[in-house]
């Protein structure tokens, strides 16, 4: 059978673009289907706008400490227009768009802006046309969820924190992973008076405890607040101006706000596909099964990055992309080891890890894991009426003292355990550590002085 396309990728998104790009440049005839902007989450909703949020927050919190007693500048006059820079932020994201369009054209990709849905394992259907592909990929990504609570359509996701109008006076954020932290994070440095509900007993589950301590410490000495063990029982509209939230479990309190963030988890774009028309299964929470090759339960048809079971991060759907295309289209079967992959906490302090906790390495390894942990004040903070207190940590395994984890938070923690990532990858040990030489004075050196 002759098809109009070698391979059709429904999403562009990190992993669908990685996928196609790789296809396109080894020589084959691919289409891609994307209903919204190019970029998908990551670009339009996600790590580049936040992340730009996080630099416009930092500029905040630089310009408070040049002001304390031990960096004596003098006070000025300063206004930060949110409306002004979210109009920047938005503008810098089309030009994102337009580079990713450019990009398409000439790798040859043809581009379909409309919604995709299943005819059987080797067609889509678009509108009122249909397309069929030898090969077929879905790369469709995932959106917030919001939890069955009454008033709940008061609430916005993270999708609209990035449309606000104006900066909230007062804003309740219901979730404690990374996303409900960091946007605490970055509009309490905006002036907001922030409230963190979360179910847990501390923030960022998943995270080593040492590190979930350090960050929500930090946070709670700036001035936010923490319900922890705590949920949401019911909002109520008061006026034009605000709400109430009724707190239970740990906390039972009445919280006014007039703006509320929902942040409790993320699902696969699974919905409106047809997928059972191609005969593609899913699995728990809707994500689609996929095999170590990301094929689905139908030959032909692949998944990769948010919509299936795996790690939800950018690099890793970009990888999984490639990792495809490589493997179908290359004829470089690739397979990605997950167990690696480091993830970062853009908070104020800043948190990163890479590689097990103490938790995980105990529960695999035993009494044989020994951990190097130290809390510090950067030479930053010493000027300043700021703890900024910093913690190190690493996690190692048996008289080899193989480093299992390394786990920060503190300034440029992402960036130093991005670099650390790949020595752990392949095999560093902790005399390793001990025997290199560091640039002093920086907070990185602290991983190599451990004791």
């Amino acid at each position: 059978m002759k098809f109009d396309y070698d391979l059709f990728v429904i999403g562009a998104g990190s992993a669908g673009l990685a996928a196609a790009k790789k296809a396109a440049e080894l020589g084959f005839r691919v289409a891609i289907c994307e209903q919204e902007a190019l970029g998908g989450t990551c670009v339009n909703r996600g790590c580049i706008p936040k992340k730009m949020i996080v630099y416009a927050a930092d500029f905040v919190l630089q310009n408070q400490m040049a002001h304390s007693y031990g960096y004596p500048w003098s006070d000025c006059q300063q206004h930060f227009d949110w409306t002004l820079f979210i109009k920047s932020v938005h503008h810098q994201v089309k030009c994102i768009h337009d580079s990713y369009l450019e990009q398409l054209q000439k790798s040859g990709i043809e581009l379909i802006q409309n919604h995709a849905t299943f005819v059987d394992a080797h067609t889509i259907e678009i509108h009122d046309r249909q397309i069929t592909s030898d090969k077929i990929l879905i790369a469709t990504g995932a959106h917030p969820v919001k939890p069955d609570i009454p008033g709940i359509e008061y609430s916005i996701s993270s999708r609209e924190m990035f449309q606000l109008p104006y900066l909230p006076k007062r804003l309740a954020i219901l979730g404690g992973g990374y996303i409900g932290v960091e946007f605490a994070s970055m509009m309490h440095a905006f002036g907001c008076e922030v409230t963190l509900i979360d179910s847990d007993e501390m923030i960022l589950s998943g995270f080593d405890d040492d590190i979930r301590f350090g960050v929500q410490d930090g946070l709670k000495k700036r001035g936010i607040r923490f319900f922890n063990n705590s949920t949401v029982a019911e909002i109520k509209l008061v006026d034009s101006d605000g709400f109430v939230l009724k707190i239970a479990g740990k906390t039972e309190e009445i919280l006014a706000t007039d703006t509320i963030l929902v942040a409790t988890g993320r699902a696969p774009n699974t919905d409106n596909l047809d997928l059972e028309k191609a005969g593609v299964e899913l699995g728990e929470k809707g994500a689609i099964k996929v095999d170590e090759y990301s094929r689905t339960t139908q030959e032909n048809i692949f998944a990769v990055g948010d919509c299936t079971n795996r790690l939800q991060l950018t690099p890793v759907a970009r990888s999984e992309g490639t990792a495809f295309a490589n493997t179908v289209f290359g004829n470089k079967p690739q397979k990605l080891n997950y167990g690696y992959v480091p993830s970062a906490v853009f908070t104020r302090p800043e948190a990163a890890s890479v590689g097990m906790t103490e938790t995980q390495g105990r529960e695999k390894f035993g009494e044989s894991v020994k951990c190097y942990c130290t809390h510090f004040q950067p030479l930053l903070y010493k000027l300043t009426e700021q703890d900024g207190q910093a913690i190190i940590k690493l996690v190692v395994e048996g008289d080899s003292e193989r480093v299992l984890g390394a786990h920060m938070v503190g300034e440029h923690a992402a960036e130093i355990i991005q670099s650390l990532a790949v020595a752990i990858r392949k095999g560093i040990t902790k005399q390793d550590l001990d025997d290199t030489i560091g640039i002093h004075p920086t907070t990185a050196e602290e991983f190599l002085t451990l004791n």
